[in-house]
């Protein structure tokens, strides 16, 4: 039988585009949020953008300001700190389980490698192109990789809603790091860690990495 190849959904279109604007920038915290003149400017009805301020709300990116609607919601350096310590935990788990299963399979580490290679790819891209949004989705593919590729599902499934709320804190870090290549190269470092069949070091680095983008993080915020 063959699969029917589905589109995206003009709700997931328009949380898209606002989600990458919120991480650009170009929509910055406090901006007040009409649903009306979004609509407008998107060239969708209402319904669709109701439903993805609803979806955004959710993932802690817009939130209500009593009668005047919606606004970018301010980042809270403290959650954002505790959302980044438990992230620490989960990726450097992920991690040392991903080098211990390919220390264990050499071909699955091959694949690994290959496929972790390809993100890399389309992350430096990202950079070079200066895509804020981009790096963001591609950050995040390469962490659900190293989750996927631990052997234990609910390491992805326990990450996502901090994912979801990161997302936001993510495109600060992004926009304020002096080398936002420096993160791939981070990433480069972890994944070949991983490969190699290093669980100690892939953790130690995996765990470096999330604090190193909370520090960065809450530099760029005291500066404002």
């Amino acid at each position: 039988m063959k699969l029917i190849q589905t589109q995206p959904s003009l709700t997931q279109q328009v949380y898209d585009v606002i989600a990458d604007e919120i991480c650009d920038g170009a929509l910055p915290a406090g901006a007040h949020l009409v649903q009306e003149q979004l609509a407008e400017r998107l060239g969708v009805s209402r319904q669709p953008v109701q439903q993805a301020m609803a979806l955004l709300k959710a993932d802690g990116m817009v939130e209500e300001i009593g009668r005047r609607g919606l606004q970018v919601t301010p980042l809270d350096l403290d959650f954002v700190r505790h959302h980044y310590d438990i992230r620490a935990a989960l990726d450097g788990l992920a991690a040392r389980m991903a080098a211990t299963r390919c220390r264990d399979g050499k071909a699955f580490g091959r694949k690994l490698a290959e496929r972790g290679g390809e993100v890399l790819r389309l992350g430096e891209t990202a950079v070079r192109n200066g895509a804020v949004g981009d790096q963001v989705r591609h950050d995040a593919a390469f962490h659900d990789l190293i989750y996927r590729a631990s052997g234990n599902p609910l390491l992805a499934r326990a990450a996502e809603p901090h994912w979801r709320f990161l997302r936001r804190a993510m495109g600060d870090v992004l926009r304020h790091a002096e080398l936002p290549r420096e993160i791939w190269r981070q990433h480069a470092e972890i994944l070949d860690a991983i490969v190699a069949g290093e669980p100690s070091r892939a953790e130690e680095l995996a765990i470096d990495h999330d604090l190193r983008a909370a520090k960065t993080l809450k530099a760029a915020l005291s500066e404002k």
